[in-house]
């Protein structure tokens, strides 16, 4: 039996080298064969990777996440807990989903990026920079999250809409539209910008 110490703190596990790119995939983790797992990825846990989705370079996908459509998990970064990344989403640089967190449809998280919790991220949205959704937060359609800025609880930022900065927003705010909000700005509460 092979094995391989995927430097979880579990030690050497049962394991294989998937056979579309060669990357290291543990026994217990479900990969399908039309899956692209690089030579340097590693997949383990309970990770379920399906359909024609890609995982390349330095990306690891474990725990119960699940990546599947045509999406791509790459460079260093992490999809873990129960997280789900789906469609044509792109996950890359040193970003981080985690959680329950969802990212789908032709959304990208890159960068050093965080999704965490219960957010989405979807449609064509963009989080990147060191930028966190988290809490209930959705980030959708094309907005934009960027730099340092915080997304949380239950706030909503959608349509062509950009938080940029150092901004806040949260509570059960919503920012739509054009909408900018950016520098140290704070938006909370029951606030609509739009």
């Amino acid at each position: 039996m092979t094995t391989y110490d995927f430097q979880d703190g579990a030690g050497r596990v049962p394991a294989h080298k998937h056979s579309n790119g060669g990357g290291w995939v543990a026994d217990s983790a479900r990969v399908a064969a039309s899956v692209f797992v690089g030579p340097k990825a590693k997949i383990y846990g309970n990770a379920v990777i399906s359909g024609n989705a890609g995982i390349f370079d330095n990306a690891r996908v474990f725990d119960n996440a699940k990546v599947s459509g045509y999406a791509w998990v790459f460079v260093n970064a992490r999809v873990f807990d129960n997280a789900k990344v789906s469609g044509n989403a792109r996950v890359f640089g040193n970003a981080v989903v985690s959680g329950n967190a969802k990212v789908s449809g032709d959304a990208v998280v890159n960068d050093a990026a965080s999704v965490s919790d219960n957010a989405v991220v979807s449609g064509n949205a963009d989080v990147s920079g060191n930028a966190v959704v988290s809490g209930n937060a959705v980030v959708s359609r094309t907005a934009r999250v960027s730099d340092t800025a915080v997304v949380s609880v239950n706030a909503r930022v959608f349509d062509n809409a950009v938080v940029s900065g150092n901004a806040r927003v949260s509570g059960t705010a919503r920012v739509s539209g054009n909408a900018r909000v950016f520098g140290n700005a704070v938006v909370s509460d029951n606030t609509t910008i739009n």
